[in-house]
């Protein structure tokens, strides 16, 4: 029987937690990523194989490929393969089931219905029934990974999820523009007002007390206001660095389920 193959822009945290679902399930995914990916949870993070060759999560590995006739050898290990691919070049030559834009740019880069037989979208910025064939919600809350099939998912607020009682302090932001130089890594207990980080001559530091759970990598070029970090006041929850979050595994099991609807679809 026909194996149908998923290609997913993006691989940073959410976008990983949907990866290791599909993959697990028995589809063949691709991952598609920039040359330079932001992540902070990086530790989650199968967007790392773009500067560390792979990248293991939860006991799957991804591999980064030069190009797409390079897939087969990944996917026949169990593997996923990741293409440096912003611009989807690769979509003709693939054609490719499901799409799925996982880049969580909160605004559409590209993708459209034409894409594939199956278009879903993670987050605002995509209109369900125009833009893609479905949205799923990634705000916390009662509607976190709703499958919407019209409309929007709710807009960007702009603040983080509430975590042990804090929001936005909990997010760690460039000072100035430069080039990142860590000296904390994630999984490292900070306290409040801790330097965690310099960007050029300007330090950067935790404003709460906690686990860094996620931190741009060393040497990356930053700019004013970026998000660099961020620490969850939770000291018990330490393991949850290197696990996928229960967002993200609430995220994914909405795609899954829409991929699973989706008529003549099967991973086998």
């Amino acid at each position: 029987m026909e194996q149908h193959l998923i290609v997913v822009r993006g691989a940073g945290d959410l976008a990983s937690g949907v990866i290791h679902r599909l993959a697990g399930g028995g589809f063949r995914v691709l991952a598609l990523e920039t040359a330079q990916p932001a992540a902070i949870r990086r530790r989650v993070c199968f967007s790392e194989a773009v500067y560390e060759g792979q990248a293991t999560v939860e006991e799957l590995t991804a591999f980064k490929i030069g190009t797409f006739s390079d897939v087969d050898p990944i996917w026949a290990a169990g593997k996923v393969p990741v293409l440096v691919d912003p611009q989807c070049v690769c979509l003709q030559a693939m054609q490719p089931t499901v799409l799925v834009d996982a880049i969580l740019a909160k605004k559409n880069l590209g993708t459209s219905r034409t894409m594939a037989p199956l278009t879903i979208a993670l987050g605002p910025g995509f209109r369900a029934g125009s833009d893609v064939d479905a949205v799923i919600e990634t705000c916390r809350g009662h509607d976190l990974g709703r499958i919407i099939r019209n409309g929007f998912a709710q807009p960007d607020t702009g603040c983080p999820g509430i975590i042990g009682g804090f929001g936005k302090e909990r997010v760690v932001h460039a000072p100035e523009s430069g080039v990142m130089h860590n000296i904390h890594d994630i999984g490292d207990v900070v306290a409040a007002g801790e330097t965690i980080a310099w960007v050029q001559n300007t330090p950067v530091k935790a404003a709460i007390s906690g686990i860094l759970r996620g931190i741009i990598r060393n040497g990356f070029p930053v700019h004013k206001g970026m998000k660099v970090a961020d620490v969850d006041p939770r000291l018990e929850e330490q393991k949850n660095c290197f696990t996928i979050s229960d967002k993200a595994r609430c995220i994914a099991g909405s795609v899954l389920e829409l991929v699973c609807a989706a008529p003549g679809l099967t991973s086998f």
